[in-house]
């Protein structure tokens, strides 16, 4: 049985490099992402889209603001490795 990567056409050694450079900065462009989207939410906050996320209201975890503060907090191993590089240089 082969792989999904075997079964496709046989990718280039420019073409492996092209996916990891773009997968980099994807996950450079998640922290700030995740960080603008929790400020805006804090800011445009209680309209009825927030009924769905009420269960947790009491809670300080609750809600959607915390949570894309996390979210921004664990995809922020890409700048933290990416500053360690500039660092070494």
């Amino acid at each position: 049985m082969t792989s999904p990567v075997s079964a496709t056409a046989p990718a280039g050694h420019d073409g492996v490099v092209a996916a990891r450079h773009l997968a980099r900065w994807l996950a450079l462009a998640a922290t700030p992402t995740f960080a603008v989207m929790a400020v805006l939410t804090a800011v445009i906050s209680g309209g009825p889209t927030d009924m769905l996320c009420g269960a947790g209201q009491g809670s300080l975890l609750g809600g959607m603001v915390p949570m894309y503060l996390l979210m921004s907090a664990f995809h922020a191993a890409a700048w933290l490795r990416l500053i360690a590089e500039r660092r070494r240089r």
